[in-house]
């Protein structure tokens, strides 16, 4: 049959062909006719090659990719995979070509490669493998044990455990399934949204794939072909949640060098030679930045290098060299083996039997189908090793810190015909060590309990709620003060804030002032002196006349800094039996003084807008107020003490229903078009603003212009 590219009322691309592999070709190709520079920018984050038109601001990127061999890494499991998998090798080059296919025309819509100077450039085989890596290299959060390393130095071993919560450097989601005995249909429904940083265009893309062999709905990542995550087949429907396992490890190493040589000391005692090269790579508006490149045993070397603490690249004061122990590096495998069984499933056992193959990332899945069945599991690849790997940084040179095998991927449970994934300690826990606060998860099963039957669209309810359960530590210490100490202006604020409906609605008045009396906590706990030594991890010491705290390369930073730390902990730096002497009580009344004096006005939506993320820094758009907050089931993330401003959210939002697929519901926070001006660029902002969703359309009747071949129907998505 011929190839059929249709689109429904949204922009959203239906495609239809003769088989799999010329369905592949057809997303590829559809997938640079709407998004050619997410593409081209990700293919080039991958291979390290973004600062050259991006400039100094991508270098630091740049410089990991490279350092962490993600083009590489990808070259090894595409060959692996051809090896091992050739059908699903070959699906994937024809996905390749479709999107070479497709790339110069779509570049010829975006404004975006004009105004930096790119042409759109090849994909190679493993260009899909590269852009997964990327995207997920820091999803597991492998920066939080540089975190950890600092805290346990200069605070001790209490400090993990302290400052432990989902912190600024991981994403997760929501999740919940429900069974066809609590439904309206009889037949399960499964619901939720993924909580990424919210980019431009966004990270997921609403597709629907079709051939004899299947027909799958769902949302994919642009540049894999596919739909790995979030889908619904017509006979079984599945979705995922990071599962805050700990999967990656770093190793402090021991190097030196003989020559052009690099050894490493091993734990065996003995020095030997290691892989070392160097990279040259251009910065748009500077000077080309050399990186050596050296990989040890255990892993590539990110931090530091081997001259001690100071790298060839510019890692000056750098903590010796760190080196990076990952899956897909140590296995030549991503878990591509399991795209075509899972867009083949017809059943929950073929759900389950795909995700067996799956690698990287960790995930909790959730899975129903048309006959009842339901899957709560553990999906990806975590080492079996000492403890001591999954907390801090270990020594390479020591015996005991080998990788020896992989855990069994364990189950979980469905009950009273509820299911609830929110990245809290669930069927995962012993696979990780720091997971979300339990309020999303909490929230969500009180509030499906609270009915009888659901329906599919009874579901945004749940997606939207803004109950912040986390408020009640400080509200807590607030209810506490006594008022003979406050000022009859902090007296008036703190009774406004105890009859807070504790609802983070961007409407509230309320909201914004808790949340400026939080920010301003968290504020004076990152500037008391206990915690002077974690201010700058290149100026503070361990103890007076220790070394100097390490310095590390700005892209770790994040994980680093203080303040976000201090906010994300904040409920637990709040209820702690005792808290490195700080009088909680004094924090907590300077800083009610503090914004009642400034006699706070406006609603939580007039500082909380959205941020979403663009490669180029020069595209700005006046975005929306939004509801919600970190700890919310409706996750939108500030970083109080820093900004109101929300980068990250929900990244889609979805309704997959089990008894009749028609009936499903999803949304993205922009549109299915990354082109600036189509008119499917953004037309889905204001359903996402309001918590509403477009519905699921498969049938083919419904969609425009279905026997048109492509290269009739269309040149980008707003024609």
């Amino acid at each position: 049959m011929a190839v059929e590219i249709c689109r429904d009322d949204w922009g959203i691309p239906h495609l239809r062909a003769g088989s799999a592999r010329e369905l592949a070709h057809a997303q590829g190709r559809v997938t640079a006719l709407d998004r050619a520079w997410q593409l081209e920018v990700e293919r080039h984050r991958s291979q390290g090659t973004s600062a050259a038109f991006l400039g100094a601001e991508a270098a630091g990127w740049d410089r990991l990719a490279r350092r962490a061999r993600l083009d590489d890494t990808a070259r090894r499991c595409f060959a692996a995979l051809e090896r091992r998998d050739p059908e699903t090798a070959d699906w994937i080059v024809a996905y390749v070509d479709g999107v070479n296919e497709g790339l110069a025309e779509g570049a010829r819509h975006a404004p975006e490669f004009a105004a930096a100077g790119l042409a759109p450039g090849r994909w190679e085989p493993w260009s899909p493998f590269g852009v997964w890596l990327g995207t997920h290299l820091l999803f597991a959060g492998f920066p939080a044990k540089l975190w950890r390393e600092e805290a346990v130095r200069h605070l001790g071993a209490d400090a993990v455990g302290l400052f432990a919560t989902d912190g600024p450097g991981t994403s997760g989601s929501n999740g919940w399934l429900v069974s066809g005995e609590r439904t309206t249909t009889g037949l399960p429904v499964i619901a939720g949204d993924p909580h990424r940083f919210i980019e431009d265009p966004g990270v997921y893309q609403q597709i629907h794939l079709a051939c004899p062999e299947f027909d799958v709905v769902g949302l994919a990542v642009p540049g894999v072909p596919g739909i790995a995550h979030f889908a619904h087949t017509g006979h079984v429907a599945w979705a995922i949640t990071n599962a805050m396992a700990d999967y990656q490890d770093l190793y402090r190493e021991r190097l030196r060098r003989r020559g052009a040589q690099v050894e490493a000391l091993d734990p065996d005692g003995a020095w030997r030679p290691v892989a070392r090269h160097v990279e040259t790579f251009e910065v748009a508006g500077g000077e080309p930045v050399e990186v050596e490149v050296v990989e040890t045993p255990r892993g590539p070397v990110v931090i530091g290098g081997a001259d001690g603490g100071t790298g060839a690249d510019g890692d000056t004061g750098a903590p010796g060299p760190i080196s990076l122990r990952y899956p897909p590096r140590v296995t030549d495998d991503l878990g591509f083996s399991a795209l075509l069984p899972l867009l083949r499933a017809r059943r929950v056992a073929d759900v389950d039997r795909a995700f067996d193959a799956w690698v990287e990332p960790v995930n909790v899945v959730q899975a129903a189908d048309t006959e009842g069945g339901l899957l709560h599991r553990v999906a990806g690849r975590v080492p079996v090793r000492a403890a001591a790997n999954r907390t801090r940084i270990v020594a390479a040179w020591e015996p005991g810190h080998e990788w020896q095998g992989w855990h069994e991927m364990p189950y979980g449970t469905v009950d009273d015909g509820i299911a609830v994934m929110a990245n809290q300690r669930g069927p995962a826990t012993p696979l990780g060590v720091e997971f979300a606060p339990p309020h999303r998860a909490t929230r969500i099963r009180h509030l499906l309990s609270d009915r009888v039957e659901w329906s599919a669209s009874d579901m945004p309810a749940v997606h939207t709620d803004t109950h912040l359960a986390s408020a009640a530590a400080l509200l807590d210490h607030l209810a506490a003060l006594p008022d003979e100490r406050l000022s009859p202006a902090a007296a008036e604020l703190t009774a406004q804030l105890l009859c807070w409906d504790r609802h983070m609605e961007a409407s509230s008045t309320g909201a914004a002032a808790f949340a400026a009396v939080r920010s301003a906590v968290v504020r004076r706990l990152a500037a008391h002196p206990a915690f002077a030594c974690l201010t700058s991890p290149t100026l503070g010491s361990a103890r007076p006349g220790g070394p100097p705290s390490p310095a590390y390369p700005d892209v770790f930073r994040p994980w680093l800094a203080l303040t976000p730390r201090v906010a994300f902990a904040l409920e637990h730096l709040l209820t702690a039996r005792e808290l490195y002497g700080v009088d909680r009580t004094v924090v907590v009344r300077e800083a009610i003084e503090e914004v009642a004096a400034l006699q706070p006005k406006g609603t939580w939506g007039d500082t909380h807008r959205l941020a979403p993320w663009r490669a180029l820094a020069t595209t700005s758009y006046d975005e929306p107020g939004l509801s919600g907050d970190h700890d919310c089931v409706l996750c939108t993330s500030a970083v109080p003490g820093l900004t109101d401003l929300a980068a990250r959210g929900p990244a889609a939002r979805y309704v997959w229903d089990l008894a009749r697929r028609d009936d499903s519901l999803w949304v993205v926070p922009f549109g299915a078009s990354g082109i600036p001006g189509s008119r499917h660029h953004r037309d889905q902002l204001p359903l996402w603003l309001k918590g509403d969703l477009a519905p699921v359309v498969t049938d083919w009747n419904h969609l425009t212009n279905p026997s048109q071949k492509p290269e009739e129907k269309e040149t980008a998505s707003d024609v």
